[in-house]
């Protein structure tokens, strides 16, 4: 099982830097292709992935396309705004929008508990990973700075294992959340954030100049922090649910939200913090 998943983690960061490489078309196809998979499984694990509830499910996932395809679009026209991200907001309310649409027309056949789990299954993946086109798309630094958000998530994600094995053979591991995820120790979690942080310092000197180090290791700490509630909130909602993966897709690992759960959460939060922090406002 551990080469297996080895070489799914290998195979996988080899796709992900190459269209991060390309960008454009290419990586908003990408994204679309996760999101709607994620999306997929969110809705299955909710319980909204049903026969009868085939049009709550189709509106979220025309909503995906569409914040694709208008993104794809921005960035062959090479029109970006920094700050605007109305594109995404803007299909966000619309979506919201059109679900409230059948649910009024099929009144009473659907419920507002329906409703509002495909609100949320459509926010936490398809909008919120789209930052990681907006963050690419930042004009001068984003095909730099969108390198943040993995070295966050899955840098923070490896140096927390290391840090764990370590500890745990050395002087024991305490843990951190014993209800939610028993593995996770505090020795890790700690471990993570220093070695997103370190990684970042390092990231920062070699790509942006030695005197964005510390910024950019503070947005990879940050991040880090941010992508193990990631981690622990999409543990929290198959817990809830009585469900050990969130799908097949990737062997070794499960599903899209198996492995992208940290991500999640880290895209948007580093498009902020380059966002505000200065010397990298754009």
């Amino acid at each position: 099982m551990f080469w297996v998943r080895l070489a799914s983690s290998v195979v996988i960061v080899i796709v992900m830097a190459a269209s991060l490489k390309l960008g454009g078309v290419v990586l908003n196809a990408l994204l679309c292709f996760v999101s709607i998979v994620g999306l997929e499984e969110m809705l299955r694990a909710l319980g909204v992935h049903k026969k009868e509830n085939r049009p709550l499910e189709t509106v979220p996932i025309l909503g995906t396309v569409v914040i694709y395809v208008l993104l794809a679009v921005q960035s062959v026209m090479g029109q970006y705004v920094a700050d605007d991200v109305t594109p995404v907001y803007g299909i966000l309310v619309f979506t919201v929008i059109l679900l409230l649409a059948v649910y009024v027309i099929r009144f009473p056949y659907y419920h507002a508990a329906q409703i509002i789990p495909v609100v949320f299954a459509f926010v936490y993946v398809p909008v919120m990973l789209s930052f990681i086109s907006l963050t690419s798309a930042i004009p001068d630094i984003g095909h730099k700075a969108v390198w943040l958000i993995f070295v966050s998530a899955w840098g923070s994600d490896t140096c927390a294992y290391c840090v764990g094995l370590l500890t745990g053979k050395t002087i024991g591991n305490h843990q951190a959340f014993p209800r939610l995820s028993p593995h996770k120790s505090v020795e890790g979690c700690v471990g993570g954030i220093v070695g997103a942080a370190l990684l970042g310092a390092l990231f920062g000197n070699l790509l942006f100049g030695a005197e964005y180090a510390g910024g950019v290791a503070f947005v990879s700490g940050v991040g880090s922090v941010i992508s193990q509630c990631g981690d622990l909130a999409a543990s929290a909602i198959k817990r809830d649910f009585n469900i050990k993966d969130y799908g097949k897709l990737i062997p070794g690992h499960g599903g899209i939200l198996d492995r992208f759960d940290s991500v999640i959460f880290t895209a948007p939060c580093v498009y902020f913090l380059m966002y505000l922090l200065p010397g990298f406002t754009f």
